[in-house]
Parts: structure tokens; C-alpha cells; sequence
């Protein structure tokens, strides 16, 4: 135990606070801004939840936008029964928030703007920089859900101006069960729950040893990848897949903004397809996910997609493929054969 005082407490201390600046280097804040958490979805209701705790919900208003992770939505709508004024602030075509609705949104009693660093389905990048700058001129908390571009791109969390931040473990491979969240030195948040006064009485519990180390390695490691062309490595990846696959499928959609996403993320609509039968075929080759469920006779859309415009045919055609540290340019070339065979077997049915 980390916390205790006694002797075999030393070197898991000394671990757990290597882990934290390791943490803090990969985003650009001090350690001591740096609180240990189970994951993005833990982080993201302590920001909510820890915001509001105590306050009148009738007298207090949040924005956010149509495209966020359930782990904040649903607590959003959660708090909505109990009096929150929510604001739910409408994407583009591209997938992209207006910082001037979020401008015109802010309201006297105002407490928290909470808008993803990048989309979780698209890859695409919010206008963080220029959120931030309202915010602050405005005196209003800015968070960030930046699960799905730690590590994966350079995350500072000073240029981004942003108050409290989310990180999520097992999106740069540290294990499933580890996150951490940013809190910018001099802001307040309340805990979530009672017990101990581990991370300094914001998360307490007897820390994980193992799976903060875990974290902590994984950051170094993405730190050096960054440092190294990882990003850029992953990017042509991924465009040599696009590349291969629109010129095969005429028709063939981007879903998101054309530069302004992650390099690892791709989001295409293939026409006169279900994306279900599709990666049914090309199950084994590669795994994707896909923008619309089927059951029975009932279809879902992804928020995100219908939050875009997307309907019938270019939503229900959508895949989600993604690229990482381990894959190669000959996986990349014959995930997109694999691909390009089943959608043509598909369309000329």
C-alpha cells in the first residue's frame, strides 16, 4: 500500500509518483495535477458530477455538444431530471463544433463547458484552442474528453487552455481499468466519493499499483513514439487504406473532416451496403465497427453520425477502421482488398 507509512510502502510510492510525472510530461502539466482514476468514464463523471455536487441543479447550466461519449451525456441526462439546464450544441457535416455557439450559449449561471478533444467515432478535432479562449474571458470551466487523442497525437494541455481533462488508459495500450484526470492547479472539484484521502482526498481507495505504473510506461512509450513519427507513421497507414478503397468503390464517403482528425481514424460509407453484412464477410481479414446497429426490424444510427446529418443509405453503410503501433503497410494493403472484394460481392447482388 502506497499510502502507508511504513517501509514497504517506499518503493510503490516512489512508482506511483514516476507514473505521474510520466503522465504529466505526455500532456504538458505538472504531476501534481494528475489524479489516478479507473478510466475516461470515471473521469468524465467526476467532472460533471464533481462541478455540480452540492449546488442548486435548478440554477445551474452546462453546455456540451450532440457528439459526446455516453460518459457524459448520459450523466448530463441523468441531471437533467433533477433540474440541470443542459445545452446540447448541434456538429456540422464535418462533425465539427461552431466556437461561436458555444459563445452564444454561455449563460450567467454558466458553471461548465465540456466538448471532446477529438470524436470517438470520426477521429475528427474539436476547435478546443478557440473554445478555450471564450471560456476563459468568460470565467467558465472548459473540460475536455481527450480519451481518443492522448497519446495518439501531442496533447498540451496548456496550449489547449483547457481547465480539467480526461485521459483513458487503454487508448494509448496501458491496460483497461487505468485513466487519469487533468485538474488545472487552483480549480476545485468535488469527490465523487467519501473515504480515504488518497489522491489527495479527490479518488480515494488504495491506489493500483500495477495499473498506474502501467499507465505511467505507456506514456513514456507514446512520448517517444510522438517524438519519433509514430503519428505520421500511422497516418499513411491509414490513407494508403482510404486511397485503395475509394478508387475501388465508386461512390464511397468520408464521414468527418477531411484533415482535421486523428491520424489513426477513418469513418467511410460504402453505398448500396449494410455495414454489418460487410464486415460479416471480412470478419478474420480485419475488425471495424459499425455506424448503425440492426435488430430485427429496428435500426440505430450512431448519435454521431445522425447528430451529422447522416440518414438511410450513407448511415447505414458506415465503418469505423482504425490503425495502431503494431499494424503494418501489408495488413493495411490487404485489409483494404478484403474490403474492396466483399463490398463489390455486396453491390452487385
Amino acid at each position: 500500500n502506497p499510502s502507508s507509512s511504513h517501509i514497504y510502502s517506499q518503493k510503490p510510492n516512489e512508482a506511483l509518483l514516476r507514473a505521474r510525472e510520466h503522465v504529466a510530461r505526455l500532456i504538458n502539466s505538472s504531476s501534481e495535477e494528475i489524479y489516478f482514476t479507473s478510466g475516461g468514464t470515471e473521469c468524465n463523471n467526476m467532472v460533471v458530477k464533481g462541478v455540480l455536487k452540492g449546488k442548486d441543479l435548478r440554477n445551474c447550466h452546462i453546455i456540451t455538444s450532440a457528439v459526446e461519449h455516453p460518459s457524459v451525456l448520459n450523466p448530463l441526462i441523468e441531471l437533467m431530471e433533477a433540474g440541470l439546464n443542459v445545452t446540447f450544441l448541434p456538429v456540422d457535416s464535418n462533425c465539427i463544433v461552431d466556437p461561436e455557439s458555444v459563445s452564444k450559449a454561455i449563460q450567467k449561471d454558466t458553471l461548465l463547458v465540456t466538448i471532446m478533444h477529438s470524436n470517438n467515432e470520426t477521429g475528427v478535432i474539436q476547435p478546443i484552442e478557440e473554445i478555450s479562449r471564450i471560456t476563459r474571458e468568460k470565467g467558465v470551466l472548459l473540460h475536455t474528453d481527450a480519451a481518443q487523442s492522448v497519446g495518439k497525437i501531442a496533447v498540451d494541455v496548456n496550449s489547449l487552455g483547457v481547465d480539467l481533462l480526461t485521459v483513458a488508459g487503454h487508448k494509448f495500450y496501458a491496460p483497461k481499468g487505468i485513466g487519469a484526470l487533468y485538474i488545472r492547479s487552483g480549480v476545485k472539484i468535488s469527490p465523487l466519493l467519501q473515504g480515504g484521502g488518497q489522491e489527495r482526498r479527490l479518488r480515494p481507495g488504495t491506489e493500483n499499483v500495477p495499473y498506474c505504473v502501467a499507465l505511467g510506461k505507456a506514456a513514456e512509450l507514446a512520448i517517444s513514439g510522438l517524438e519519433g513519427g509514430e503519428a505520421e507513421r500511422i497516418r499513411r497507414l491509414r490513407d494508403h487504406f482510404y486511397q485503395k478503397v475509394k478508387e475501388a468503390i465508386p461512390g464511397l464517403v468520408l464521414n468527418g473532416h477531411q484533415t482535421k482528425r486523428l491520424p489513426n481514424t477513418l469513418n467511410i460509407s460504402i453505398p448500396r451496403t449494410l455495414a454489418s453484412e460487410l464486415l460479416d464477410r471480412v470478419s478474420g481479414t480485419f475488425v471495424a465497427s459499425t455506424g448503425a446497429a440492426c435488430h430485427d426490424r429496428d435500426v440505430s444510427i450512431s448519435h454521431v453520425l445522425s447528430a451529422m446529418g447522416l440518414k438511410g443509405e450513407s448511415a447505414l453503410g458506415a465503418i469505423r477502421v482504425t490503425f495502431g503501433r503494431y499494424n503494418t503497410l501489408e495488413e493495411s494493403e490487404l485489409a483494404a482488398e478484403a474490403l474492396i472484394e466483399a463490398a463489390h460481392h455486396l453491390i452487385s447482388r
